[in-house]
């Protein structure tokens, strides 16, 4: 009998580990035949621990677990499913799960992580095993065909990327995967990298060969310690099974991985700064042209693709192009993980076709506001995406759709918020997590942002608040046009959203005076 219990880090901050021991001590105590397995997490965040039981009627959930209730559990008849006040069922049929379509996020919660044969007998390799029969140019061109684009903000189309490298003459070619997942509110990279790490690995392997790449790199953001370890230990098995190296399974090709931490900074998510950083450079962004699928890493030619997006080539290349392509809308293809954040009843990942609602994503998935408050604004694309006020809740999850109202679908983060947010301060927020983060290559990004908070703070202030409010208005014309990465250029999205969709929080009385003032705070970033 296997019990399962999860090692994301999610789990793991409710106190995972904890209940792990309690497990182990109950089932020596009662001489219990049973082992315990530590999979990832299936994403139900409001529900961690999530514990699971192996029965004849299926795997059965509890939670969320404390290391206090494990003992009632085992009274209870927990290792035959029994009846628990925790008991929530055959997992598969909890209605957050069983609404869902999950392909990227297939085996993830439900494999243990590091067992290659666990991953393996879920179909893994599947992908790989099929594109060492191919020809480099059939399997970008299955990668096009299935309309995957890139899934960590600008949404390119992945194949595209791949064809140009594939297409570019050099002598060394480079795969990267950006793990630097820094957006507010999402956590679905790390979920991949600490609950199923092999598909990110298999993934990668299918573009080396595809382009006539022989070395990757993982970019993970200093933040994700457990992901970092979980994927050093997954890199080596791999390698030590014959998936990596100078032999790939048997086919005679090379491809090899490495895993690089981090320093910590959001900059880094953005391609061109975290080539530089790869390079052992500071993180600043390069002017483009040239391409990083023309000129990336060390000069070479280099495909730069999100965790999700690579990890979703393995369904593509086993399932088929056309597989994939039958999820979603319009140009915008398959699946999204959404990861649901914020003032919010259930947070948790949903991974669910393209077209999905945001309000069916914020009240069916996520039942509402915590607080139970009314609704008031949504972020959605991290900390650079515009804030959508209730009449906006209709609008489909879709690139297009998205972009038409002046937004951004991103990494599918949305954080939600009640009525009591202000929503000049959150503007405020913006502008000083650009100064703060801006890596300085750019006088619009580094001195406009600056300038944009004292701005904010006049207004805030009433001093002369229609006058200052034209100053931001033509500052956030300025980043938009003139900035070189989108840190600067889509600062101007959640400020302008905000003035746009919520004019009352910028009308408000000024507030009573504080010591200090917004040049003296902004100081210390210089």
């Amino acid at each position: 009998m296997k019990i399962y219990i999860p090692c994301d880090a999610a789990a793991l901050a409710m106190g995972a580990d904890t209940v792990a021991r309690a497990m182990e001590s109950q089932i020596k105590s009662l001489r219990i035949d049973a082992q315990i397995v530590r999979n990832g997490s299936r994403g139900l965040l409001w529900l961690e621990p999530l514990v699971e039981v192996e029965t004849p009627e299926g795997r059965i959930a509890y939670g969320p677990v404390s290391a206090e209730s494990v003992a009632s559990l085992f009274d209870a008849g927990f290792t035959r499913g029994g009846a628990h006040p925790l008991r929530l069922g055959v997992t598969e049929e909890i209605p957050y799960l069983k609404k869902q379509e999950r392909l990227t996020f297939a085996r993830c919660g439900i494999t243990d992580p590091l067992s290659l044969a666990d991953y393996m007998a879920h179909d893994g390799y599947r992908g790989l095993e099929k594109a060492l029969e191919m020809e480099p140019a059939a399997i970008v061109g299955e990668v096009l065909n299935s309309g995957l684009r890139g899934r960590g903000g600008a949404g390119f189309p992945t194949g595209v990327k791949w064809r140009t490298v594939l297409n570019t003459a050099a002598d060394r070619k480079y795969i990267v995967c950006n793990a630097d997942e820094g957006d507010s509110g999402t956590y679905a990279d790390r979920m991949i990298m600490e609950g199923d790490p092999f598909v990110l690995i298999e993934g990668m392997t299918i573009a080396g060969i595809a382009v006539g790449a022989t070395r990757g790199f993982i970019y993970i953001r200093s933040e994700y310690p457990h992901a970092f370890r979980t994927m050093q230990r997954a890199l080596a098995i791999a390698r030590s099974k014959g998936y990596l190296g100078p032999n790939i399974a048997g086919s005679g090709k090379a491809f090899d991985l490495e895993a690089r931490l981090g320093a910590g900074a959001y900059i880094c998510g953005e391609e061109t700064s975290l080539l530089e950083s790869l390079e052992g450079k500071r993180g600043q962004i390069r002017p483009k042209p040239p391409l990083p699928a023309m000129e990336g890493l060390f000069g070479k030619p280099t495909v730069v693709n999100n965790v999700i997006s690579l990890a979703t080539v393995p369904i593509i290349l086993d399932k088929g192009a056309q597989f994939y392509r039958d999820f979603g809308m319009g140009r915008s293809r398959g699946t999204l993980t959404i990861q649901l954040a914020g003032n919010i009843k259930y947070g948790g990942l949903v991974e669910k076709a393209f077209g999905l609602t945001l309000r069916e994503a914020i009240y069916e998935f996520g039942g509402g506001t915590a607080t139970g408050r009314p609704l008031r604004a949504v972020q959605v694309g991290g900390p650079l995406g515009a804030y959508f006020p209730d009449s906006l809740l209709d609008t489909p999850l879709d690139y297009e759709a998205f972009a038409a109202k002046r937004g951004l679908v991103g990494h599918g983060g949305i954080v939600v918020f009640d009525d009591s947010v202000d929503m000049a301060k959150q503007a405020r927020y913006a502008m000083e997590f650009c100064a703060i983060e801006s890596c300085g290559k750019c006088t619009p990004c580094r001195i406009g942002s600056i300038r944009g908070v004292e701005v904010i703070d006049r207004i805030i202030a009433n001093q002369e608040r229609t006058q200052n409010l034209q100053v931001l208005d033509d500052l956030c014309e300025v980043l938009l046009d003139g900035s070189l990465c989108a840190l600067g250029g889509l600062t101007p999205y959640p400020v302008l959203s905000a003035i746009q969709y919520f004019p009352e929080d910028f009308r408000k009385p000024a507030p009573p005076p504080q010591n200090g003032h917004a040049s003296q705070e902004i100081s210390k970033w210089r």
